[in-house]
């Protein structure tokens, strides 16, 4: 069993708050991603947890035990840098083996040991290699191997797939997503990349500023965002966002002007007023081309990957990014028309808190068919 428990964790380099009371559970055997921009805190607050920067104030309990005093070789826990970190002139296997060794473990157990992780990771074929003959997913995969030897109770990974090239990376979560249920294992992984973040997490947090803007699962941070910061965070292309005057308030949702019509939005309105601006956001791949939209705009690029083709649109004045077929036949300054399904948009308040929805979608395989907005 491997939980750990922070209880308003506070973080201060001199004058300034690094952490502004962080409180989490990570509960045994799950996979926990800490995502945020640059500067939010999150390799800060991995850190703290390893026992690398010491918090300010609160508590840090691993196993229900309080480690806030406890050093970080005595917390039981692995890390994984960013930073491959291994020792040029050793093996694979010295490099796997060499906290056992230090540890004093005797060297028939120690080589047990590699050689299980090695299993694991695929690399029995290359423990008498030196690190410069492997390839930069296979010294990742080394350094995770070292920490696999000591057996720990929680795993760390801080950005360790930044310094690996976009088919790397994708090969790499897919490894870890494996080795995670492989050894049934509670891991904590910090990101920028939300897409990392979403293809390998049980539970996100999502940082901004010190501060904890959401902890969900991918698909409820996707569908239900607490905010606006969360909403645009999450979900690659980013969500659209325009703003919007409000025409009405009922019990089936807040009705909006929209240039060419109107829409209903089946959100609480409850302290919502005529005349009141909110923010309607909208999903890329939410968008349809319809030749009947009440929205329009102008291509000012195209991104064919395939399958999919990014459209970005200019509408009023703002850029767009609708989510098509790979064999749309539009190109950059056609003018096109477009609409989207209500029931899949977002509204927003001045603050960036969100509107709850009356009724929530499924957290998985919810389906917007892009149906058209119309007048009411």
């Amino acid at each position: 069993m491997a939980t750990l428990q922070l209880d308003n964790i506070i973080k201060d380099f001199g004058s300034t708050r690094v952490l502004k009371g962080i409180d989490l559970e990570v509960k045994d055997r799950e996979f926990v991603v800490f995502v945020g921009p640059s500067g939010c805190g999150k390799s800060t607050l991995l850190r703290t947890i390893a026992g690398l920067e010491s918090a300010s104030s609160g508590d840090i309990k691993i196993n229900g035990q309080r480690v806030n005093e406890i050093g970080p070789a005595e917390r039981g826990l692995a890390m994984v840098f960013q930073s491959y970190a291994l020792y040029p002139h050793m093996s694979v296997e010295d490099n796997m083996g060499f906290s056992l060794r230090l540890a004093k473990v005797p060297r028939a157990e120690r080589r047990e040991k590699i050689r299980a992780a090695a299993r694991i990771l695929q690399l029995e074929e290359l423990l008498d290699r030196k690190p410069r003959a492997l390839s930069g997913g296979q010294r990742q995969r080394v350094a995770i191997g070292r920490a696999i030897v000591r057996n720990p109770s929680i795993f760390l990974f801080d950005e360790p797939l930044s310094n690996l090239d976009a088919a790397l990376r994708v090969q790499m979560r897919i490894e870890l997503t494996r080795l995670h249920h492989e050894l049934n294992a509670t891991m904590i992984y910090v990101t920028h990349d939300q897409v990392e973040a979403m293809t390998m997490a049980d539970k996100i947090v999502v940082l901004q500023g010190g501060s904890v803007e959401q902890i969900g699962s991918p698909m409820e941070l996707y569908h239900h965002p607490r905010n606006r910061f969360v909403a645009g965070f999450i979900g690659s292309p980013k969500m659209n966002f325009l703003d919007v005057e409000v025409h009405g308030v009922g019990p089936t949702g807040v009705d909006l002007a929209l240039p060419g019509g109107a829409c209903r939005i089946p959100v609480v309105g409850d302290d919502i007023n005529v005349g009141d601006t909110l923010t309607l956001g909208i999903r890329p791949e939410h968008l349809k081309l319809d030749d009947h939209g009440s929205l329009e705009g102008d291509i000012v690029l195209t991104e064919r990957l395939g399958g999919v083709t990014s459209l970005y649109l200019d509408h009023l004045g703002k850029e767009w990014i609708l989510v098509a077929d790979g064999n749309i036949v539009h190109r950059v300054h056609e003018r096109v028309r477009f609409s989207f399904d209500p029931s899949c948009a977002h509204l927003f308040k001045s603050n960036g808190q969100s509107l709850d929805r009356l009724q929530r979608h499924p957290l998985a395989g919810v389906e917007c068919e892009g149906s058209r907005v119309n007048a009411i």
